[in-house]
């Protein structure tokens, strides 16, 4: 008994022969008219990116609130709000008053 070995698998009946003879352009019913592929971000990560994208705006906007007030202390010229700064120690000790 002799078997020949065809680069494809034992004369010429192998996986790969099966693909190239049974394979046939397929059309994607999902794809537009267009013929551009497409790719679509859950939710969960435009939420994220977007979040993400909050929060520097929101840092730079921390950043050059803090370094105007660190030149108003230097200056002498930062004048807080008594009854704010008054209110917010009263919070702060309710709150932690147990400990």
């Amino acid at each position: 008994m002799s078997i020949k070995i065809n680069g494809n698998g034992f004369n010429g009946v192998g996986p790969v022969d099966r693909l190239k003879k049974n394979d046939k352009p397929r059309k994607n019913e999902n794809a537009g008219t267009t013929g551009l592929d497409r790719v679509q971000f859950s939710s969960v990560i435009s939420e994220a990116i977007r979040v993400r994208e909050t929060a520097a705006t929101s840092e730079a906007a921390r950043a050059e609130k803090l370094q105007s007030l660190k030149e108003q202390i230097a200056e002498g010229s930062y004048r807080p709000d008594a009854t704010k700064v008054a209110a917010s120690l009263l919070k702060f000790l309710a709150d932690n008053k147990g400990e």
